[in-house]
């Protein structure tokens, strides 16, 4: 793993500009986990298990990179959560004892909070790995888009979902993006390497022989072309109708989904990580 001495932790760098507060017993802290209770409104009861342990090695690799939400309790000293419930599950899974939160008040509402975090995405300079976690805290917290992001912070949608994708790359390679060893071009290259061991091997390849983004796309391609059956060998330029349907159809099932075409017709791919997943995704297809 890169050494980190050279970069801040993304353990919630520069969140103290991220909500502003108005008394002193608000603000940004790490708070006990054991002390946070959930959130009586959250409407999500099941979560899935593989894919809590991704993002607690993800944690445990690059810490927590966007604060979870609470609320002041009547009861002294506790809190309840408002946002942020899978990270705060990943972080105890982690074997974390405290999380970096920010504080509201009771009567803080929802609009309040999710603007607050668009404008810090619009002014502050963060990492591409904070990034690409305030996308999907916006999304998974607020229920945004894509869509409504890109047109809320002036930025595609493609250039939101493309940063969204680095948080789908290996614990391993996170921390190579978030300690400044390795480029967010390089890494979102890496992300067409089924093999993930393979993946952190160029990574570190790359980090250690200081390639360019170029070249790590060149390993991606020579990797790619290794097979030796005809079959195995994809043309280099696909239709850019394809992979619009592709980026659409990974955002919307919130998944990795490869499109193979072959003349008039091909192959949809969609990748899972365990039955929950699947189960998951095969509820997105009907909704």
């Amino acid at each position: 793993m890169a050494a980190r001495s050279t970069k801040r932790s993304g353990l919630g760098r520069g969140l103290d500009a991220l909500l502003p507060v108005d008394r002193p017993e608000e603000g940004f802290a790490a708070i006990p986990v054991d002390r946070i209770a959930p959130n009586p409104h959250q409407p999500r009861r099941r979560f899935d298990e593989g894919e809590l342990q991704t993002l607690a090695d993800s944690i445990a690799a690059v810490g927590v990179l966007q604060p979870i939400v609470v609320r002041t309790s009547d009861d002294d000293g506790s809190y309840v959560l408002v946002a942020g419930e899978r990270r705060l599950r990943a972080a105890a899974i982690a074997g974390l004892e405290q999380i970096p939160a920010v504080i509201r008040s009771p009567d803080a509402d929802e609009a309040n909070l999710s603007e607050a975090l668009i404008e810090n995405l619009q002014r502050t300079d963060l990492g591409p790995l904070e990034e690409a976690a305030a996308y999907r805290e916006l999304m998974e917290d607020f229920s945004m888009s894509h869509d409504e992001i890109g047109a809320r912070v002036g930025k595609s949608r493609s250039a939101v979902t493309n940063t969204v994708r680095l948080l789908q790359l290996p614990p391993a390679i996170q921390a190579m993006v978030e300690s400044g060893a390795l480029a967010a071009g390089a890494a979102r290259a890496l992300l067409g390497v089924e093999d993930e061991s393979y993946a952190v091997h160029i990574a570190e390849r790359a980090v250690a022989e200081g390639w360019s983004v170029r070249r790590v796309e060149q390993a991606v391609k020579d990797r790619q072309a290794s097979p030796t059956t005809a079959a195995a060998r994809l043309p280099a330029v696909r239709p850019a109708a394809v992979i619009e349907l592709e980026e659409r159809l990974a955002e919307h099932l919130d998944a990795k989904v490869s499109i193979v075409s072959t003349g008039r017709g091909g192959r949809l791919v969609v990748k899972f990580r365990s039955v929950d997943d699947l189960e998951r995704i095969y509820r997105q297809f009907l909704s």
